[in-house]
């Protein structure tokens, strides 16, 4: 499989458009120019709001060239429920719990194109959503949609009967391990938990490097933009990390051993053995 980004809209290219011809204008007026009106469209920019809907629900706007996206900031960002659950994905996901526990493991269950095809479509209003969120700062809600969007990725990749729906949203694993990963250490940023946010992009760097191991393609990992964004972040992270005294002393070594100040030197080698020392002791 050939790695390769690219926008979640891909998938909804060539889906039929609908017309109901009854669906008519029964005389109220539906032009939307006037909440458009002071929110210019900027191309190459993602230009999202909240507002507060009529229902009394803050809901989140994306502007589009053509006018906006309105989602629901909970459950389905359509704000639809496919067979009484949250989502597709949790009937889905139901679908296969209710196998389990008729048949005692999950061997026979798979799900078909169309399914699949219906997961895809679904995680399109997901990614919209989460990308906005991030815009916003939002960070727990892009940690949901993200963790979520993986979910739909496992499920396809365990179940789908055909290999094309098995491996062909897997090219956007990458990707959405980043955001997840970035949504998910800038909370711990944000506490100043620098470290905890350390891990988590570590932990996200080593998810993407197994895939691109899975996939035979080892060497895309230094080359993907997703490993060198989180790279950048993790730069950021540790400029706000105490110093470790023992680093400083083995960079003031360094530098009066060049500078072939071996009098410095002697006294520098001895003082990290001391404090080495006093390390051990009170870690024992």
């Amino acid at each position: 499989m050939v790695y390769r980004r690219e926008p979640w809209e891909n998938w909804m290219a060539n889906k039929p458009e609908k017309h109901d011809p009854n669906d008519e204008n029964s005389g109220e007026n539906r032009d939307i120019s006037p909440l458009l009106a002071g929110w210019d469209y900027e191309a190459g920019a993602i230009n999202v709001r909240k507002i507060t809907g009529l229902d009394g629900r803050e809901k989140l706007q994306m502007r589009l060239d053509l006018g906006l996206l309105q989602m629901e900031l909970n459950g389905r960002p359509d704000g639809k429920r496919p067979h009484g659950k949250e989502s597709y994905l949790a009937y889905c996901e139901q679908q296969v719990t209710d196998y389990k526990k008729q048949y005692g493991d999950t061997d026979g269950f798979s799900l078909d194109t169309d399914q699949c095809q219906l997961l895809r479509e679904e995680a399109v209003m997901y990614y919209h959503r989460y990308l906005s969120l991030f815009i916003l700062g939002d960070f727990p809600g892009v940690v949901r949609d993200t963790a979520r969007q993986l979910r739909v990725l496992d499920l396809c990749a365990q179940h789908a009967a055909e290999e094309h729906d098995r491996l062909i949203l897997e090219q956007y694993r990458p990707y959405i391990i980043m955001m997840n990963t970035r949504a998910a250490a800038s909370l711990q940023f944000k506490d100043d938990h620098f470290q905890n946010a350390l891990n988590t992009v570590t932990d996200g760097l080593d998810s993407i490097r197994e895939f691109f191991i899975r996939f035979g393609q080892p060497d895309a990992f230094t080359k993907s933009n997703e490993v060198k964004i989180l790279k950048r972040f993790a730069r950021d992270i540790r400029r706000k990390l105490p110093v470790d005294p023992l680093d400083k002393l083995q960079t003031r070594l360094t530098k009066a051993v060049k500078r072939e100040d071996y009098e410095e030197a002697a006294r520098l080698r001895d003082e990290i053995e001391v404090k080495k020392g006093q390390r051990q002791r009170s870690d024992a």
